[in-house]
């Protein structure tokens, strides 16, 4: 059997979980990729070195140790973050070795740079944990589904919020509680701002928008929105309307452009999507003629070694039969971003008014001004004193004419507060 030699960057978490796994599953993996794959090296900060010898794994923290050995064929960036990730993933396609890994951040942003330096150097760059941890979704996308046009992607790709949003719903709790419980289960950074506010998830559907509908999606082309501003009386009614909330990555192929967006959404619980519950993870794919597919899983952890190790498979392989570089970049479409105020879906709209007669009447006129027609109203039993909340659910309108209907109504005197608007998927 011939023997491929790889490098890791990073032994962290993702890094310690390919580290066993390579060594648990040896005999599995090395017959699946019909080659002996061996850590040649892995670049750690000085500190860590002495804890990778004692369990006899080799170590470095010189970077150039890796760039210049011609043993080494795959780099395998599992440190995260831009910096200084991106820059050892060019400098190792630079020196001929193709490159594996997890990093969403540098994928996201800098793709297309990558994407082109791997070409020029004809070898492989590969990215399934990018996405999903463990679910496999790239390589489906890139070569399973090739055969279908896409046209809706949406995904529960952050297991904290999913998390959180759960706990919400099975417990009635609020939102700093979960993030507190989150936390401390390490389900939440420290500071979770990149998980709450949506900026992870965006991250994801910019990745899989791009591969869906070949064409390059930045994470800057992604409208955001996070879930800091959910309640348990919103989750509440929308399990009294037949929801649940989730947020959600959606990417959608519309007339004005690629619709691709995170935010909160009210979701059928008929929906597939409804019952993924906890830190899992799962991306929902519709086309042509493939109908509709799922993939769950786990969405991040000791599992994401799953991905990793896959793609250093595929590159040993690719390596044994002298084809490396045959994934290249599926961006060879320019479709324009379609703006946030012209996607379209339904609404809900929770406001405080006053409680008296003509309130309803008068909400209802305004809202139809705007363009905005009813699909539903209901008042709540809210024991506000002079005070009533109304419950409005909209047909699918323009989100232009949303946010004129919010401007008119905040303007009514019987209108004391705009509590909430979440989308709804239908």
């Amino acid at each position: 059997m011939q023997v491929t030699k790889i490098a890791l960057l990073g032994a962290g978490t993702i890094g310690g979980s390919v580290i066993k796994s390579l060594k648990d599953n040896r005999e599995i993996i090395n017959q699946r990729a019909e080659t002996d794959i061996q850590i040649k090296n892995i670049l750690v900060l000085p500190h860590e070195i002495p804890k990778l010898q004692e369990q006899g794994l080799p170590a470095t923290s010189n970077y150039d140790d890796i760039l210049n050995d011609e043993e080494i064929s795959i780099v395998v960036e599992l440190i995260g973050g831009i910096k200084p990730a991106k820059d050892f993933m060019l400098k190792a396609i630079e020196h001929g070795k193709s490159v594996v890994t997890a990093n969403k951040d540098v994928v996201a942003q800098f793709g297309h740079e990558l994407f082109e330096a791997a070409e020029k150097k004809h070898v492989d760059f590969l990215f399934e944990a990018s996405v999903g941890g463990a679910i496999p979704i790239i390589m489906p996308l890139k070569r399973s589904l090739t055969a279908n046009r896409i046209t809706e992607i949406l995904g529960i790709v952050n297991g904290t919020t999913n998390y959180m949003l759960t706990k919400m719903t099975e417990d009635g709790a609020d939102y700093d509680t979960v993030l507190k419980e989150a936390q401390a289960k390490g389900y939440a950074e420290a500071n979770p701002a990149s998980d709450v506010e949506g900026k992870d998830a965006a991250r994801k559907i910019a990745i899989l928008a791009s591969i869906a509908f070949n064409s390059r999606i930045k994470f800057e082309d992604v409208s955001i929105e996070g879930i800091t501003k959910i309640t348990p009386k919103d989750i509440q009614h929308a399990a009294n309307l037949g929801y649940v909330v989730k947020l959600l990555a959606i990417g959608k192929e519309s007339e004005a452009g690629v619709d691709v967006r995170v935010h909160p959404v009210l979701l059928p619980k008929i929906h597939p999507l409804a019952n993924v519950n906890g830190v899992f993870n799962a991306i929902f794919v519709r086309g042509y003629p493939i109908n509709e597919a799922m993939f769950f899983g786990p969405g991040a952890g000791f599992p994401t070694a799953s991905a990793v190790i896959a793609d250093i498979i595929e590159i040993a392989r690719d390596l044994q039969t002298k084809s490396v570089g045959k994934f290249g970049c599926t961006c060879y479409n320019e479709k324009p971003i379609c703006p946030i105020e012209e996607t379209v879906s339904s609404y809900y709209i929770r406001l405080l008014v006053d409680d008296k007669p003509g309130v309803l009447g008068a909400v209802a006129t305004t809202l139809g001004d705007s363009g905005v027609s009813l699909k539903s109203v209901a008042q709540t039993n809210s024991n506000l004193e002079e005070h009533a909340e109304l419950v409005v659910v909209t047909h699918q309108v323009k989100h232009k004419n949303i946010l004129a209907a919010q401007e008119a109504l905040i303007k009514l005197a019987a209108v004391d507060e705009i509590s909430s608007v979440m989308r709804v998927e239908s």
